[in-house]
């Protein structure tokens, strides 16, 4: 398993990074639907290619669907777009490039935990292992900052990120073990509903009867890529 760990741990590393420098060019709200957009088209892809796995007609049109809503949530976005118009060529290239790595791990990964007798060792030695690059990454950046922000706040936002991490990727890991990669990939990018949902709820951000269509969209593809199965 140390090959594949090996292997898990560059890939995921890779997509941090080109990840970090779309948010870096571009607006969220137009990159990442951008991200989330690509990856479970190319998931989809390569399932079929590794696994073997085959999307029914209805399971195309609701991934058709799904991705419809998900990147008109992103075109949306770009029309009232106010900053950052400058980089949006390359943040919009590095997110297609991140997309693609997105598909890369979520393939990769379903792999590496159907290799293991337990799903869960699995999971164990893949976050303590994906867990040793970033802070090396974030203590060289955090000392060429011009006002270096206190560590304890830091640490304390990596340490609650981390257990999110482990809960969502770690359901998402074993989600792909237990049926379709496919499946899993496309079901995953629910997210973008329930991010505004949060935004709505929580944040008091106004979501308007646009997104609102465009996320009903999102969830329609989810559902008829489920049903159609």
């Amino acid at each position: 398993m140390w090959l594949i760990f090996l292997g898990a741990f560059l890939i995921h590393m890779v997509y941090k990074i080109l990840q970090a420098m779309a948010y870096s060019k571009g607006a969220y709200t137009v990159v990442y639907p951008v991200v989330r957009g690509m990856g479970p088209l190319f998931t989809v892809i390569g399932a079929g290619v590794l696994f073997g796995e085959v999307f029914t007609a209805a399971q195309w049109i609701g991934v058709l669907v799904l991705l419809a809503g998900i990147f008109g949530l992103a075109i949306y976005n770009l029309m009232f777009l106010e900053t950052a118009r400058d980089t949006l060529p390359l943040a919009l290239g590095l997110a297609m490039i991140t997309g693609l790595f997105v598909a890369l791990y979520t393939t990769y990964d379903a792999y590496g935990i159907r290799a293991t007798a337990d799903p869960f060792t699995f999971l164990a030695w893949f976050f303590m292992i994906d867990g040793l690059g970033m802070p090396i990454l974030a203590a060289l950046h955090w000392r060429k900052l011009p006002v270096t922000p206190k560590v304890a706040p830091l640490m304390l936002r990596g340490w609650i990120g981390g257990m999110v991490a482990f809960g969502s990727f770690g359901s998402i890991m074993v989600a792909t073990r237990l049926g379709q990669v496919g499946e899993a990939a496309v079901l995953r990018e629910t997210s973008t509903v329930f991010a505004a949902l949060i935004g709505w709820l929580i944040l008091r951000e106004t979501v308007g009867p646009r997104r609102i269509a465009l996320m009903t969209l999102i969830a329609a593809g989810a559902v008829i890529v489920e049903l159609g199965g």
